[in-house]
């Protein structure tokens, strides 16, 4: 029997885009998560059901059965706002417990899906390289705790384990369960604004080019890729928008109108801190409207440079599909939800 690729969070948006590529390419493909996917199982799939910050010998176990060769570790927290612990818990504790897992199994392999949060200091990054340092303070726990994953996942690289961590931003697509629908939802509320100047530019990755660059790093990492090794990098479509104006073509694609009316930067970073106070004192259920890391983000610049991940990948990756197709696919989609 062969050996086979593993994803941590199967189910989820990205991950189920890679046992997509993965199957399509006939590879054996296992999957973990926390809760039931009968529709993985039907395709074949193996899967186990598991708490990857508890007890690693279940997990350990699994990857030892499936005799697995490289695991995407794709399963995280998201969100801008929520309790410390629980970030802590699914993304930092998670993560170590996923090495140690590797470690016991023999799995020589670890792709480990990051975010460009991770090195996001409140400023406008353009065209930005791999090589931006971590902030010393964050603006939520979510960028915080994937930034500690993040080094744990690159510090554990050796000639037994070989690790790399991609960051791709603002995943997009049909099926997207996160960035579109809340935007259409905020639009049809007449809650959306546009926060800053309305220029800033900005880096998109449309879900099957990520999963594409995820077996990209994994092919790399196996056939002894150097500049793979213990390193981080971002991967996007090479092609950044303007961020409102492509906001904007996504609305009057699906039929909607323009989101025209502005908030000064400033004015939503108060916004939002005020808000968060009042749901921590409150303890209100959910995400505040309106947090300073989003306020943050969606007045700057963070757009990046996929020729670093390229040049590593020695010509394993180029982009499968477009911006424009992908955002014409998207708009497909979204007009029927």
């Amino acid at each position: 029997m062969t050996g086979s690729a593993a994803v941590t969070g199967g189910g989820g948006f990205l991950g189920g885009a890679i046992v997509d590529a993965l199957l399509a390419r006939g590879e054996r493909v296992a999957s973990i998560s926390r809760g039931a996917y009968p529709e993985l199982e039907a395709r074949g799939v193996e899967t186990l059901r598991a708490d990857l910050a508890g007890d690693p010998a279940a997990l350990t176990e699994f990857l030892k059965q499936q005799e697995v060769e490289t695991l995407y570790h794709c399963a995280a927290r998201p969100g801008v706002f929520g309790p410390a612990g629980d970030y802590e818990r699914a993304n930092v504790e998670a993560t170590s417990r996923v090495v140690e897992a590797c470690r016991a199994a023999e799995v020589p392999r670890l792709v480990f899906t990051s975010s460009p949060s991770v090195v996001f200091d409140g400023h406008d990054h353009i065209n930005a390289g791999p090589d931006l340092p971590y902030p010393s303070r964050y603006l939520a726990h979510y960028p915080r705790t994937k930034a500690l994953a993040e080094r744990d996942a690159l510090a554990a690289d050796d000639a037994a384990l070989a690790t790399v961590a991609l960051r791709p931003h603002l995943i997009f697509g049909p099926g997207d369960p996160n960035l579109i629908p809340r935007l259409l939802d905020r639009a049809d509320a007449g809650r959306l604004r546009i926060v800053g100047d309305g220029t800033s530019e900005v880096s998109l990755t449309y879900v099957e080019n990520a999963a594409a660059a995820h077996l990209a790093a994994a092919d790399g990492l196996r056939d002894g890729a150097p500049r793979l090794h213990g390193r981080a990098f971002f991967v996007n479509n090479r092609e950044p928008v303007r961020l409102w104006e492509w906001i904007n073509q996504i609305l009057l694609g699906t039929g909607r109108p323009p989101v025209t009316r502005r908030v000064p930067g400033p004015v939503a970073y108060a916004a939002g801190g005020a808000l968060e106070l009042v749901y921590r004192a409150l303890k209100i259920r959910g995400e505040p409207p309106m947090t300073r890391f989003v306020a943050r983000q969606l007045a700057t610049s963070h757009s990046y440079d996929m020729d670093p991940f390229q040049q590593a990948c020695s010509g394993r990756y180029e982009e499968p599909v477009s911006l424009d197709e992908a955002t014409a696919r998207t708009i497909a989609w979204a007009s029927g939800r």
